[in-house]
């Protein structure tokens, strides 16, 4: 029995006649007549009353029709589901995301554009910092991250850039370099700085040390913290400055404040990554709307 079977059943059983019926399903009407009467013998028992006016469906054919009915509606409905998949309009994304991106409004106004456009498709967030993500990303263990450079691109990940951000300062209230307007390395001569550096040694933190060094300042490291919001609470605590990205101005601890930092150069670059191998619908709608971002 297939799905023909059952489509040709439905349409006789609605049109109650072989010659109408045919002409709807775009066929002759003995060819009909003969599959109606095979799907019948596969059934066991007759589906229709014959007349000499048409047919009309029986006991089991009544019964049949509406099984029927919903089998031909469920097969359709699979299709559509199928076809809503591939254009990423429904199933799983699983997002991951630095603790910073959530402070950065253009990611925070993407994620919101993404579920208010693809609202069937559920979205999972995962936080980590950015090695971590990437290495997510290879295992496949999530669908794309919005992660910090620097990260080597090989094992087919791309990288879309979304934002880039000027550097601020961190100080602890009532800090002395609070009452200037805008920092620079030679006023954090005296200073302990909060790094928040990554296993590898590489990010944003040293490219900070480096670009310190090249203006004449030697950095005094205080403390290490695990993340930006953690160096920023250790600011509030009076550990020591911490330099970050300009977006974790709102992230406002009691006992911080933010000064300009005058360096051109690293500047705070954030983005979406991907595997290349791996865009299907979802992926690729979610990477659309970064590039329009």
């Amino acid at each position: 029995m297939e799905l023909r079977h059952l489509r040709y059943f439905v349409v006789t059983a609605e049109a109650q006649h072989f010659t109408r019926a045919a002409e709807l399903l775009g066929m002759a009407q003995p060819p009909l007549s003969q599959q109606i009467r095979q799907l019948e013998q596969e059934v066991g028992t007759p589906l229709f009353d014959r007349t000499g006016r048409g047919v009309m469906l029986n006991d089991a054919g009544r019964a049949f029709l509406a099984c029927a009915q919903d089998i031909l509606h469920r097969a359709q409905a699979a299709v559509q589901t199928a076809q809503r998949a591939a254009r990423g309009e429904v199933g799983e994304l699983t997002l991951g995301f630095t603790e910073s991106a959530s402070f950065n409004g253009v990611v925070t106004a993407l994620i919101r554009q993404y579920r208010q456009q693809y609202p069937d498709v559920e979205m999972t967030l995962s936080q980590g910092d950015s090695e971590t993500l990437v290495a997510r990303l290879r295992e496949g263990a999530i669908d794309a991250a919005f992660v910090r450079p620097p990260f080597a691109l090989d094992g087919g990940l791309t990288f879309t850039q979304l934002a880039e951000e000027p550097l601020v300062v961190a100080l602890p209230l009532g800090h002395a370099l609070a009452r200037k307007k805008r920092l620079t390395p030679a006023d954090l001569t005296q200073e302990r700085f909060i790094l928040y550096s990554r296993k590898s040694g590489y990010g944003l933190s040293a490219d900070i040390m480096a670009a310190c060094r090249q203006h004449g300042l030697n950095p005094l490291i205080g403390q290490r913290a695990p993340q930006l919001s953690s160096a920023v609470n250790l600011v509030a605590a009076g550990m020591g400055v911490a330099v970050v990205p300009e977006s974790l101005r709102h992230l406002r601890p009691d006992g911080v404040v933010y000064r300009p930092f005058a360096l051109d150069w690293p500047r705070a670059v954030l983005g979406l990554a991907v595997r290349q191998d791996r865009l299907e619908g979802k992926v690729e709608n979610l990477l659309r709307l970064t590039r329009k971002a």
